[in-house]
């Protein structure tokens, strides 16, 4: 069984500190002591030393005397050190009190007096005229005052019996109102226990759910419950505290203070060519609204405030971006990461905007879908990366307090993703690029080969990190790089192409850095950094043709040798394959000297992405007027053609092949 608890209904008797006054005191001493003439130090000291011996006197007493002492000894040094001037002020100002108390104890008995005059001049005027004062003799006259001594008259038995039947029923009514009364607090207060118990029941279970619960700064008698991010600017820092209030039945109630009243959410959608062909899922965030539990309703509070904060960073950021192609436009943020193809970010209200809104079925992409799911889980993850920067340079040392402000620099939101878009396209073009480019060397049945390491500055391996969404975040905030490399006709020619794409700076770009070896043209060196996919193009079909040239030249050099040495080992003759040179190998060009028609021959080789073609000409007959360089290299018969269709057609012939038909002292067929 329970022991009973009991509730002290009276309030606690607190003992004054303030101590009493002059008067008091001195009425107290004439109560007690009677005059003071009767009372001596000698004769007070005397009965605390009786009381001592009995017994009597309490510790109470004994700390307040010694107190008592300690003040009078302190009043006696402060006493000693107050020069002449002050004390003879302090003496007269006690004297002054001593005479305004005198004075007043006068008055006061002089209205005695005459009261109890007039009260006689009724009876004995003569006696009471000598005591009254001549201004209460002048405004009221004798025998005015009169006294007189009535006796109650006793009441009959009846009236007695009726005075004790209503006395009887006023006390039964009293008695039946306080116990209605006593009645109905105790089902109010069973009432108020049940709701109080129901109230912190949900409290209790929105702590153990994680939630920070803690007292309001402004309203120290309620709770409330922080759900936003305290890592987050102070605008939005504030707002993420809720009050937690109590309904009349004792369930718990979210006051969300500025929080908006409709969910909002921030949707991303990939448009090409004036069509939106992708877009985000917000189907989390409605289905997150219907529930309308305690819980649900922080968690939902939460993510608003989470996608208005959001989308607040998203806009500052863009602003700095202009250089980068990204526009505002009241709530809308664009920006083109591809040609034609393009980005929008905007804040959009669930209740009004469902997920297929805007986006046509027919030209809705699974491709764009997943970009747009992948930018908007970017951004977030990015956002939740910035609070826990800031939480860690908040626990850090903080630096030396200066008059500056110091400035709230933007998160990188959009950078990242701009940066890894752009680095994505070069990288996907050159790879493209090279693709084409090598499938055609291998249709001409040359051993070339290019490796590719994309991302090859991302480390995903977790050691030194707490977790591997952390260490993804750290490097793909960094200067993202890829690598490219490959060898060319000759195996001793290699080429190294580092693709960079840069955060910082004013503006976000990608610059390509090569680094090539060429032995038979050892001071040709491309520029060091390049930033147009055209230009890079370029300088790798460039660098290929430079080899190409060399190979075929020395190819020629050793179907020559070999030929000579057949002719010196035979008695019959042969003719001697044409010995190709270089002279024009930047232009692509080669010239052999025919010793039969004393003519010099040109080969012209042409490289593009999509083929390679080699031309035959007798020197001079390709030179027509009027004709620009790129007609006189088109110019003559057209010897053979690879394309990137030939690799996997078997029977294609090799360069090699090509080369020694065109070797040959003699003028060659065009083949169709």
């Amino acid at each position: 069984m329970e022991e009973s608890f009991t509730l002290p209904l009276r309030p606690v008797v607190e003992k004054g500190g303030k101590k009493d006054t002059l008067p008091v005191r001195i009425a107290q001493i004439n109560a007690q002591r009677g005059s003071f003439r009767n009372i001596t130090e000698q004769s007070l000291q005397a009965e605390i030393d009786a009381r001592r011996e009995r017994g009597e006197v309490s510790e109470e007493e004994e700390e307040e005397e010694e107190r008592t002492e300690k003040e009078k000894e302190k009043d006696v040094e402060k006493t000693a050190e107050l020069d002449a001037t002050e004390r003879h002020e302090l003496l007269y100002k006690r004297r002054a009190e001593i005479i305004q108390f005198a004075v007043q104890a006068h008055m006061e008995a002089i209205f005695a007096l005459d009261f109890i005059s007039l009260l006689l001049s009724k009876h004995t005027p003569r006696q009471a005229e000598t005591s009254i004062s001549p201004h209460l003799k002048q405004k009221v006259p004798l025998g005015s005052l009169n006294v007189d001594v009535i006796k109650t008259p006793e009441k009959s038995a009846s009236a007695q019996r009726d005075i004790s039947t209503v006395a009887r029923g006023w006390k039964l009514e009293s008695f039946n109102a306080a116990a209605n009364k006593l009645l109905k607090a105790a089902s109010r207060l069973e009432n108020e226990v049940a709701a109080e118990t129901k109230y912190w029941d949900e409290v209790l279970a929105v702590k153990e759910k994680g939630w920070k619960v803690c007292r309001l700064p402004r309203e120290r008698q309620a709770l409330g419950v922080q759900y936003g991010f305290l890592e987050a600017t102070p605008t939005f820092r504030d707002r993420g505290l809720a009050s937690l209030r109590r309904a009349d039945d004792g369930s718990l109630v979210l006051d969300r203070g500025l929080a908006p009243s409709r969910p909002r959410a921030v949707r991303v959608r990939v448009r090409k060519n004036n069509q939106v062909t992708g877009c985000s899922k917000l189907s989390q965030f409605v289905a997150a609204s219907d529930d309308d539990s305690i819980e649900n309703r922080i968690l939902q509070s939460r993510d608003i405030l989470f996608e208005e904060e959001l989308f607040h960073e998203l806009t500052r950021e863009a602003r700095i971006l202009a250089s980068s192609g990204v526009t505002t436009r009241r709530n809308l943020i664009q920006f083109e990461f591809s040609e034609g193809e393009e980005i929008l970010l905007d804040l959009v209200d669930l209740d009004e905007v469902s997920n297929e809104a805007d986006v046509d079925v027919t030209h809705r992409t699974q491709e764009h879908d997943t970009l747009a799911e992948a930018v908007a889980h970017s951004i977030r993850i990015l956002l939740s990366y910035a609070h826990r920067q800031n939480l860690q340079r908040r626990t850090q040392i903080p630096p030396p307090l200066t008059m500056k402000k110091r400035p709230l620099p933007e998160y990188q939101l959009l950078r990242p993703i701009l940066a890894y878009l752009q680095h994505s396209s070069h990288v996907q073009s050159l790879r493209s690029f090279l693709r084409d480019v090598y499938r055609i060397l291998k249709s001409a049945g040359l051993k070339s080969e290019y490796t590719a390491a994309p991302y090859a500055s991302l480390n995903l391996s977790r050691k030194g990190h707490p977790s591997a969404v952390e260490s993804l975040i750290k490097h793909f905030l960094d200067p993202l790089e890829s690598k490219f490399s490959g060898n060319m006709a000759n195996q001793t020619s290699t080429f190294n192409v580092k693709v960079r794409t840069n955060l910082s700076g004013p503006s976000l770009g990608t610059e390509y850095e090569f680094s090539i070896r060429l032995p038979n043209f050892p001071h040709t060196q491309p520029p060091s950094r390049v930033g147009l996919k055209d230009e890079v193009e370029g300088i790798i079909r460039h660098l290929i043709t430079l080899d190409l040239t060399t190979f075929i030249s020395s190819i020629s050099k050793k179907k020559a040798l070999n030929a000579k040495d057949a002719t010196s080992s035979s008695d019959r003759p042969r003719p001697r394959p044409l010995v190709w040179e270089t002279p024009f190998a930047h232009h692509g060009e080669l010239v052999a000297l025919s010793p039969s028609t004393q003519r010099t021959k040109k080969l012209s080789l042409h490289l593009s992405r999509t083929e390679l073609t080699l031309r035959t000409s007798w020197l001079g007959e390709e030179l027509v007027e009027g004709m620009h360089n790129n007609e006189q290299r088109q110019a003559g018969k057209l010897l053979y053609s690879w394309t990137i269709y030939d690799a996997e057609q078997p029977g294609r012939r090799t360069l090699e092949d090509v080369i020694a038909e065109a070797s040959k002292d003699e003028e060659i067929k065009s083949e169709p």
